[in-house]
């Protein structure tokens, strides 16, 4: 298998919720809700960077989908990561993400490898990761955004 993850999709309980979360809360561009005049359809699409895209799709949806019998999510088994340039980033995206409605997990702090980095999870109780790591160089805003 050659690593070509292209999208990345959250089981969401409420997806007008989330969708306001990540869209409003958090400002990730999207076109909103597509897909609704299909069964199982309704669906969210969020452009992360080049070849990569987030989809917020409701639990129902997402297990009918895969075939699966409808249950609740289970406990945390992955969290995903937003690494940004400095550490100033990490409180400020922090502070985005409570005022979207995300709760704190582990406050931002000084890590282990001489980073800085912090956990909060949305609404749905998705774990993310803001994290800054002195070892990793992150394009700036200008260079992330060309394709």
């Amino acid at each position: 298998m050659k690593p070509r993850i292209t999208l990345i999709t959250l089981g969401v309980a409420d997806l007008e919720r989330s969708l306001r979360f990540y869209r409003d809360g958090l400002g990730l561009p999207t076109d909103g809700i597509v897909g609704t005049e299909f069964d199982h359809g309704a669906v969210v699409f969020f452009a992360l960077q080049s070849q990569l895209k987030l989809a917020l799709y409701p639990h129902a949806s997402l297990t009918h989908d895969a075939g699966l019998a409808p249950g609740t999510p289970g406990a945390v088994s992955c969290s995903l990561a937003h690494n940004v340039t400095n550490q100033a980033e990490v409180d400020a995206v922090m502070r985005q993400a409570v005022s979207a409605g995300a709760r704190i997990v582990k406050p931002a702090c000084d890590t282990f490898y001489g980073g800085y980095a912090g956990y909060f999870q949305d609404p749905d109780g998705h774990l993310w990761e803001v994290a800054w790591n002195p070892a990793w160089a992150m394009p700036s805003h200008e260079q992330a955004d060309q394709p």
